[in-house]
């Protein structure tokens, strides 16, 4: 029977992520020929060539991806073995670490953490503001428990990547953000394919990016970016000067003398709050009390 190494699979899941040696070696603080030295050896171990030269670099070989849709089941059933040893030991005490981008942490992580202060004061969450778009790297990592990111849908079913169970804690409609001064700020009816020609404001790039151009792409067309920025005090100023218009969760509760908030109640336009934690890993006593603790915390409105 072939030796199946824990560690040095690991070393495998993380070079077929970072894509090279070398990112894979500064991601697990290693250096290159290290990596390429455990690598060499789980080769040997297990009887088959994990590498091949793909021009200046390597590449995963057909056997390495058979390995690793195999060592996916095993990285989680050792998640919820250390989960469900967690508990047995800790019972309902432990740590759990939360990250969370800056909107969610008022709305969501702070009303949970009040609520399982009085439930379970065993439980010690610590809270790490990130952006939406890093919270999947912070969560693979091993940095965080829980992630909390965004996305247009909600996750399916069955997800495609085998290192996280997911989930939609709600559907958080947008407004749209006018200039005070703006033609449309008081039009009756407002729908997004009014705003076909306008100049819009929103990230260049993650999820918040790709919400903001699916929503406009639902409405029919897609949108100008005029500006980029990911802060809300950012956009709604750059909006009351007149540069432009935004989408706006209703979630984030942000205001701005001189912006117009409008609903868009034909559309109808949603961002997912998602939750996300390491497959295997919700089954710990902890992790299970501060997911609930989030799902309680979400508005009623909003479930």
């Amino acid at each position: 029977m072939s030796e199946w190494d824990i560690k040095k699979l690991q070393i495998l899941r993380t070079l077929s992520e970072r894509g090279t040696v070398t990112a894979t070696a500064q991601t697990l603080q290693m250096t290159p020929s290290a990596v390429s030295q455990q690598l060499s050896n789980l080769a040997k171990q297990l009887g088959v060539p994990l590498l091949e030269a793909h021009g200046r670099r390597v590449r995963l070989t057909d056997a390495a991806h058979l390995v690793l849709r195999h060592a996916e089941a095993v990285f989680a059933q050792l998640e919820r073995a250390d989960a469900e040893l967690t508990a047995y030991v800790q019972g309902e005490a432990g740590e759990v670490r939360v990250g969370a981008f800056s909107t969610a942490v008022p709305a969501l992580v702070v009303p949970a953490v009040r609520a399982l202060r009085a439930a379970a004061p065993g439980i010690s969450v610590r809270v790490r503001e990130t952006e939406a778009a890093q919270a999947y790297e912070l969560l693979a990592a091993g940095e965080v428990d829980i992630a909390l990111s965004l996305a247009v849908q909600a996750p399916a079913a069955v997800d495609g990547d085998a290192r996280f169970a997911r989930e939609s804690l709600l559907a958080d409609p947008l407004d749209v953000a006018l200039p005070g001064d703006h033609q449309l700020a008081s039009e009756a009816g407002l729908r997004l394919a009014d705003l076909t020609g306008e100049p819009w404001i929103f990230g260049g790039s993650g999820p918040w990016s790709e919400i903001t151009r699916a929503a406009c792409e639902g409405a029919g067309f897609t949108p100008e970016q005029a500006h980029s920025a990911s802060g809300w005090t950012s956009i709604l100023a750059m909006v009351e000067a007149g540069m432009g218009v935004a989408l706006v969760p209703r979630m984030a509760t942000v205001r701005r003398d001189g912006v117009v908030m409008r609903e868009l109640a034909e559309d109808h336009p949603t961002r997912h709050v998602i939750a996300a934690v390491r497959r295997g890993a919700a089954t710990g006593a902890a992790v299970s009390r501060v997911l609930a603790a989030l799902r309680e915390a979400v508005p009623q409105r909003a479930r």
